[in-house]
This record gives structure tokens, C-alpha cells and sequence, in this order.
């Protein structure tokens, strides 16, 4: 999985206990960042026990499920068992040791893997903890430096440092002021008051995983970023008719469809690389500039649900690179096939809210990125034209891009400037460019 994924939700088991399985054959299927992903074996052997139940969470670095294998073990070694079995009651005591390992494996699971953790520990900073007989509850005492509180190589280091030393690390617990009677009240009518009752007749839908996914993202974003939106209007007259002229010859010499997507990617692209602190991310107060310009594509699925497939260094493709990129990744999000490396690593998105017929629109930011580009739709409108003999009313196809970013990080400038020079590059085109 990605580097950013720190769980994953298991979604259905393809195996169950007793079932023999092959390396590499897949054994479950879990869901991370809105893709769903099949996991393979790596050995072959017999499934023993599973773990965990299907719609549980599971952090990256636990075990799963145990598979038992068939090998020769090592002479003299401390687990080495005697597999000549001459009665039954050897049999027995074989039968006895396999399960008791089982048992073992289980409690290994979830005491040295920390599955019972509250938050997130990376495989280094568990192996650290195990090497120096760091239990769960004191590790989660641990303060962490790194993003969303977790704990890094460096503080569990100091941790160990400070213990060996006689002093304690942990984060001491803040006293809390016991509330008044009346603040309870208070904070007792507000839930009460909040909370929704159904009706009969209403209808209880439960959230899907995805949408359930969804809404976490679009309040952390929310509660993260400082919101601010510029919005501008952009002639698109040359584009809508350059696409009218060669739309069916592209397809017919790339075997593509011709969009208009394609297109305006290529103008954000260049804008990023005018504006290249727009492709930022935050991590407390450091800004990370992205050497990479990762697109994420915003693309609405047939559930009603949205996932952002990335199109990887858009400024390095030309637009029959682009086009070809779009309509692949566009057919792989509608059939569920896209991967996990798919979704993964965007520095900046751009959402077509034009689709459905909205002029403009306030889209939230994606995390970690710091900003995002909506795109309106196309219109046909009246029109005042400029001309050296004079100013006339015309015809002229006309959109809204809708810019919103992070103000704790892109002041109103920075912000107002890329979607002016985005508007630049699309009423600059070339109508006499050939493909």
C-alpha cells in the first residue's frame, strides 16, 4: 500500500479456515482510500485462524491471520518438533503443541503488534518497543511529535534515552476542571436538541464505506484548512470550437475520446509551473514544496459516490498523453479497477462540477494538498468583444473557475494569480493548434 495508508478495512475473506492456500493466491479483500484491493498470500499452506471478522479496521503491521506451512525445521533448534508420530498419544501431543502455538501467535498478534493501540505506530517505532520491553500502555503514554500526534523514531529513542536515565518521558496528564452543574445541563439540553429522531415514515439508510470515508475526509479538511475561494470567468470560445474541429479525428487516429479535461489539465499544469508554492503540503510549520506535479482528477462514480484518481507528472505529458491518461483512469474509477498507487500521491485537484450543470462552486480541499480548482460549466452567453474598430455584443462560450485554497499557507495573491494565469493559458489557445 501507499505510504500514507496507516489501515485498511477488511471487506470480505476469500478463504476460510481449513482451506489450503497457494503463494500468491489472494486471501482477502480490503479497502483502503476508497480502493478496493485484493491481498495474496506470500507461502502456501493451510489457512489456521483468522484474526479479524470482515469490516473490522486494521492498522498497517498487524497480522491478520495465521497460515500454517510444511517445511523441515532447523536441527537443533528450540522449536524443533519430533514429527515421527508411532502412536496415538504422540499424535495428541502434537496436536496439543500446534494448537498451543496458534494461542501463542494469537497473543503475539495483538501484545507485540499493538492491536489494541489508539493510534498508529510505525513498524520502527514497534520494533524499537519490543527490543526494549516497551508494553502497550506505556508506549501510549509516549508523546508524539510527528503528524496527528504520532510517535517517531526520534521520540521513542528519547523515550528510552530519558528511561535509562531515571526520568520518565510519558506526556503527564493535564487536570481537567470538573464541569458545573449548569455547564452539564447546558452541555445535556445541546445533544439533547441535536439529535435526530425519525419519524415512521421516514426511511433509515445506512452510509456506505466509501461515503462513510468521505465524510471523515470533508470535515478533517474542513477543520484543517483555512477556506478561501477566488473565482473567475474564462472565454473558452477557441477551446469549444478547436475540440468541435478535430474531436472525430482524434479518435480516430488515437482510438480516444477528445474531452475538454485533457485540456485544462495541460493549463493547470503550466500554471503550477509558474506558481510552484501552490503545489505545497503542510506538516505542522513546515511547508513541503512538491518537486512532482501529481493532478488528481475528481470523478464521480455511478453510486453518486467521488474518488481522485492522480494523474503522475501531468507536466511532462503532451495532450494526446493527457487525453489518453484521463479516459483510462476515468473507465478504471467507473468499474472499480483502479489500484492503490492510483489514488496516491496528488499535489493538487480538479473537480468538473460543470458535469451537472453548476456554474461555479466552493469544493473543499483535498489533504494534505492546499488547494483545489473547480471547473464550471460551459456556457453560451452574450458577450461585450473588443476590437480595434470598436466594442460589439457576441456570442461567446464562457466558464467560471471556482479556486479554493489554504489560507494558513497561499495568501489571497498567490491564490488570486493561479487561477488568473489558468485563465490566461485556456483563452490563450492556439485554435490553429494541430494535435
Amino acid at each position: 500500500m501507499g505510504e500514507s495508508v496507516a489501515e485498511a478495512t477488511i471487506t470480505n475473506w476469500l478463504k476460510e479456515v481449513g482451506d489450503t492456500i497457494e503463494a500468491d493466491e489472494p486471501v482477502l479483500e480490503i479497502a483502503t482510500d476508497k480502493v478496493d484491493s485484493e491481498v495474496p498470500s506470500e507461502v502456501e499452506g493451510k489457512l489456521v485462524e483468522k484474526l479479524f471478522k470482515a469490516d473490522d479496521v486494521v492498522q498497517v503491521g498487524q497480522t491478520i491471520a495465521i497460515i500454517e506451512t510444511e517445511g523441515e525445521i532447523p536441527a537443533g533448534s528450540d522449536d524443533e518438533l519430533d514429527l515421527d508420530l508411532d502412536d496415538e498419544s504422540e499424535e495428541e501431543e502434537y496436536a496439543a503443541e500446534v494448537a498451543e502455538s496458534v494461542e501463542n501467535a494469537k497473543d503475539t498478534a495483538g501484545s507485540k503488534d499493538f492491536s489494541d493501540a489508539s493510534r498508529f505506530y510505525s513498524p520502527l517505532v514497534k520494533n524499537i518497543a519490543k527490543e526494549e520491553g516497551i508494553d502497550l500502555d506505556e508506549l501510549e503514554e509516549v508523546e508524539g511529535t510527528g503528524k496527528d500526534n504520532r510517535v517517531t523514531k526520534d521520540d521513542i529513542l528519547a523515550y528510552v534515552e530519558n528511561r535509562e536515565k531515571g526520568t520518565s518521558a510519558k506526556q503527564k496528564p493535564k487536570a481537567k476542571q470538573a464541569p458545573s452543574a449548569d455547564t452539564g445541563k447546558m452541555a445535556s439540553a445541546k445533544a439533547e436538541s441535536e439529535k435526530v429522531v425519525p419519524s415512521g415514515e421516514d426511511e433509515i439508510i445506512e452510509m456506505s464505506r466509501m461515503g462513510k470515508m468521505i465524510a471523515h475526509h470533508m470535515v478533517d479538511s474542513a477543520q484543517t484548512s483555512a477556506h478561501v475561494q477566488s473565482f473567475i470567468e474564462v472565454d473558452v470560445t477557441n477551446i469549444w470550437n478547436w475540440r468541435n474541429k478535430h474531436k472525430n479525428d482524434f479518435q480516430k487516429k488515437e482510438g480516444e475520446k477528445l474531452t475538454f479535461t485533457p485540456i485544462f489539465m495541460e493549463a493547470v499544469a503550466k500554471a503550477i509551473r509558474d506558481f510552484p508554492m501552490i503545489n505545497i503540503s503542510v506538516d505542522g510549520d513546515k511547508i513541503i514544496k512538491k518537486k512532482n506535479i501529481n493532478l488528481g482528477m475528481a470523478a464521480a462514480l455511478p453510486d453518486g459516490n467521488l474518488i481522485v484518481p492522480v494523474i503522475r507528472n501531468a507536466d511532462q505529458l503532451n495532450l494526446v498523453g493527457l487525453a489518453k491518461k484521463v479516459n483510462d483512469l476515468a473507465n478504471r474509477a467507473r468499474q472499480n479497477k483502479l489500484k492503490p498507487d492510483d489514488i496516491q500521491g496528488g499535489t493538487y485537484t480538479v473537480t468538473n462540477v460543470g458535469t451537472f450543470g453548476s456554474i461555479m462552486g466552493t469544493p473543499i480541499i483535498n489533504q494534505p494538498q492546499v488547494a483545489i480548482l473547480a471547473l464550471g460549466a460551459i456556457r453560451k452567453v452574450p458577450a461585450v468583444i473588443e476590437t480595434p474598430d470598436g466594442d460589439f455584443i457576441g456570442i461567446r462560450y464562457k466558464m467560471f473557475l471556482s479556486h479554493s485554497y489554504d489560507h494558513r499557507v497561499v495568501n489571497g495573491a498567490l491564490g488570486g494569480q493561479f487561477v488568473q494565469r489558468v485563465a490566461q493559458y485556456l483563452e490563450g489557445f492556439d485554435k490553429d493548434r494541430e494535435i
